[in-house]
């Protein structure tokens, strides 16, 4: 059985079939999901703010409570790709997208752009979770973390599509137009995730018998190799009052607030910065997210390859909190500080793909994928965190003050990072 296992295991069809027949339609949607997330960030200087009369810290809030929202799916998605189907609750989470980016298009003031926000938040919060857990269904431990970055990768992929994109249809339509013609996309990709994606390897009509019997195999024996952990077997219940649990959380947490206070403000500081229209902002804004990819990629592999987990979650926050602090420093110089913005898009999401190998390395199956859902849900409210209170340091002081809290959000992660047990990294 081992050679046998060891020969399938180093079969290229194998690979093919999974890296080429899982992770596109996955990936897709993530881009949608995400487009639909930040689009915001580019609405607010194209207009919105000044057609609806938003302050500073109204379009912080604007942009952090879709995280508020965000919580109430995430630990019900997770356990529903565990014991159900994920495919079905994406399905109906992707129309829901579409609906209310398009009814975002049509808001007539603030309170009607804060309620769609939050009901965005909620109709997307079981995503990552669900996801996450479609991927541990198809991909050993050994390549869970390349596995993750490339679906993560939805994050640069959507800022590379989204920045021209708004900005585009900013400068030839209208801002409302921008989320009408986005949430038309939601509902294209709704057709195409209901017709290609398979929640295991059990139900996929494509897998061979051999490569079926494989994964089935591979994944049951590393559940057999860590349900003698202390917390392996234990209810969720019982994992929330788990150390690593809340360390996890809270390093997630920290993180969030600087990813996304980085990502909503981001076109805002460059149109400061090159004092240029929403057009050009849009093209400047794709370099970082390019960076973000390679960024992804490298970390995500010298992870894989060295079984170091800790190590690639701490060093690309350590870079991310550094490039954060020289885009201030160096902002007399227009062209060193966007070079400081590009480089803090290389780190952006460098440590994510390492960072959702965790979960499935500490907990049994049955309890990662809600584990999943909550380190998600709770680690998420720095996204809420992060965006708002960038805005009020904007209104009560200055943008090079609000970025500063940024850096020291994600300084403050890249210390817990490095602290996370040793039971972290891969024996």
């Amino acid at each position: 059985m081992k050679s046998s296992t060891l020969t399938i295991a180093n079969s290229p069809a194998i690979l093919d079939q999974r890296w080429l027949r899982v992770i596109p339609p996955i990936l897709i949607t993530c881009i949608i999901s995400y487009m639909d997330r930040i689009n915001i960030a580019f609405a607010m200087p194209g207009g919105m703010a000044a057609e609806l009369g938003s302050s500073a810290s109204m379009i912080g809030l604007a942009g952090g409570i879709f995280f508020i929202g965000y919580l109430f799916l995430q630990v019900p998605g997770g356990k529903l790709a565990v014991h159900g189907s994920g495919k079905k609750f994406i399905g109906w989470s992707l129309l829901a997208w579409a609906l209310i980016s398009i009814l975002t298009g049509l808001v007539t003031n603030q309170y009607q752009l804060l309620f769609l926000r939050f009901a965005l938040g909620v109709a997307e919060g079981g995503m990552l979770p669900v996801v996450l857990t479609m991927i541990s269904n198809w991909f050993p431990e050994k390549e869970r973390g390349r596995a993750n970055a490339m679906v993560i990768m939805f994050v640069p992929l959507a800022g590379i599509i989204t920045a021209p994109l708004s900005g585009w249809i900013i400068a030839i339509l209208d801002w409302r137009m921008l989320f009408i013609i986005e949430g038309l996309l939601s509902a294209v990709v709704m057709g195409l995730w209901l017709l290609t994606v398979s929640d295991r390897p059990q139900e996929a009509k494509w897998i061979s018998e051999r490569e079926r019997d494989y994964l089935i195999n591979t994944l049951r024996a590393e559940q057999e190799a860590i349900r003698g952990t202390q917390v392996a077997n234990a209810s969720l219940k019982t994992v929330l009052r788990d150390r690593t649990m809340w360390h996890l959380i809270g390093l997630n947490f920290f993180y969030q607030a600087g990813i996304y206070g980085y990502t909503l403000w981001l076109p805002t500081i460059l149109k400061d910065l090159t004092h240029s229209g929403m057009g050009k902002v849009g093209m400047l804004a794709v370099l970082p997210y390019l960076g973000a990819m390679f960024g992804m990629l490298l970390f995500s592999n010298l992870s894989d390859r060295s079984g170091k987990r800790k190590l690639f979650i701490a060093l690309p926050l350590s870079c991310f909190a550094l490039c954060l602090m020289l885009s201030v420093m160096l902002r007399e110089n227009i062209w060193l500080s966007f070079a400081a913005l590009v480089g803090c898009g290389v780190f952006l999401q460098s440590a994510a793909g390492v960072f959702w190998t965790i979960p499935a390395k500490l907990f049994s199956a049955e309890v990662a994928g809600g584990a999943r859902g909550v380190i998600n849900a709770l680690g998420n409210l720095g996204g809420f965190c992060g965006p708002y209170i960038v805005g009020v340091l904007i209104t009560q002081f200055d943008q090079n003050i609000g970025v500063y809290s940024l850096a020291l959000s994600v300084a403050i992660a890249a210390l817990l990072a490095m602290i996370l047990p040793g039971k972290c990294d891969r024996a």
